[in-house]
């Protein structure tokens, strides 16, 4: 696959690297490097790309003392500092919304420099004193084919976080990966275990909210990346290939597909393994608990309080939701979703509990919420319009259940 909306162009591609130091300010900066010193790394790869960001990360490598130069360049624009390695001295200075890694030169040449970096397209440099690139790697050719390829295997091995990079360049540059480097991943995927779980966790976040997340979700599922013999066969996970993701608008994709292709490629074991929050690895139970009730049970089998409590769980998330459910039934969901006054959809109550505990003497505990439960259900199915009804049908609730109530 090749692609036509790139810059091909050596003049030109140095032409928009140096406007774009100067349209984000930071030209300065480069007074304060030394000769030898060049950018490398995902600023160039998107410049050519024509790829705009919201924020900026750029990649500066020196011949010596990054930490030095990158305090004198902190304390003369008044930016944060943070020194990342000390002992491979790689330091970051963030203003604005530019960050800045400054790094030591490992090599004994530029060439042995670049050729120690994960990808052929992030292994390209711009001489900042010769104004020119440097591309031994075809970098920009693989760039022009949506290809993402590796020089060598041990450069992936030295991070095995690389081999989960490259689903993310899949799913955020819609590229194509090298069969050899294909075999590759397929070999030592297991690797991955020695990586410190927030970083797998990050990775992951930015596979599931790229551009062309579906392709790379597939071959995660494909390669079975993170080694759970038995995860596919679990039934909650589907076949992606067969969903049909229109019913969703782009705001709901953006929103709520992330979590839905997380809960199709980890398990909840592995979801708190990998340090996902409290609340994703709650929304994924939730989705898989319905799920499987669904499986025993067709939806329009379910009884007024099952379908009540569904839409009570889900509410937040419901579009992560409508694929587990028949392709007949989806559109009407969303659609009702959609409708914020539809109060099976999106439950709320005509009393809270201040009204009722005034009303009825009630005190907080299980009757009270019992209570309020019960009239949400009412007011969810339309037996409730109005302020008074709900307080007839409180009293009603209180006297057919006054053993309960203290």
């Amino acid at each position: 696959m090749i692609s036509k909306d790139i810059i091909t162009d050596h003049t030109t591609i140095v032409d928009e690297l140096e406007r774009s130091i100067k349209f984000y300010n930071w030209d300065y900066i480069l007074s304060f490097l030394p000769k030898g010193s060049y950018l490398v790394g995902g600023y160039i790869r998107d410049i050519v790309l024509r790829r705009v960001t919201k924020d900026v990360d750029v990649d500066i490598v020196v011949p010596l003392n990054a930490i030095e130069i990158g305090k004198k360049i902190s304390e003369n624009i008044g930016s944060k500092f943070i020194i990342l390695d000390k002992k491979r001295e790689v330091v970051r200075i963030i203003f604005n919304h530019i960050s800045i890694d400054i790094a030591n030169q490992i090599s004994s040449t530029i060439e042995g420099d670049l050729r120690s970096r994960d990808f052929s397209i992030n292994s390209i440099g711009f001489l900042l004193d010769k104004k020119c690139l440097f591309d031994p790697l075809n970098g920009l050719k693989d760039l022009e084919l949506s290809l993402l390829r590796t020089y060598s295997e041990s450069n992936l091995l030295n991070d095995p976080l690389r081999i989960l990079r490259c689903f993310r360049f899949v799913s955020e540059l819609n590229f194509k990966i090298d069969l050899k480097l294909v075999v590759f991943i397929k070999k030592n995927k297991n690797k991955l275990r020695l990586v410190a779980k927030e970083r797998i966790n990050y990775e992951i976040q930015k596979i599931v909210n790229g551009s062309n997340v579906l392709e790379a979700i597939i071959l995660v599922k494909k390669f079975n990346i993170f080694g759970l013999d038995d995860l596919y066969k679990d039934s909650f996970f589907l076949d992606l290939e067969k969903i049909n993701y229109v019913e969703l608008n782009q705001h709901e994709k953006e929103k709520f597909l992330p979590l839905f292709y997380i809960s199709q490629i980890l398990d909840e074991v592995s979801l708190e393994k990998f340090k996902f929050s409290k609340a994703e690895i709650a929304k994924i139970k939730l989705l898989r608990k319905w799920h499987f009730l669904l499986k025993k049970k067709n939806i329009s089998q379910l009884n007024e309080l099952d379908r009540f409590a569904l839409h009570q769980e889900l509410e937040m998330f419901i579009p992560s939701f409508i694929f587990y459910l028949p392709q007949n039934l989806r559109f009407d969901w969303l659609n009702r979703w959609r409708d914020k006054d539809d109060r099976l959809f999106h439950p709320s109550n005509l009393l809270n509990g201040d009204v009722i505990k005034k009303n009825f003497k009630i005190k907080d505990g299980p009757v009270l919420g019992e209570l309020l439960q019960y009239l949400s259900k009412e007011l969810a199915y339309k037996r409730l319009n109005s302020f008074d009804e709900a307080i007839y049908k409180a009293k009603q609730w209180i006297e057919q259940n006054a053993p309960k109530c203290d």
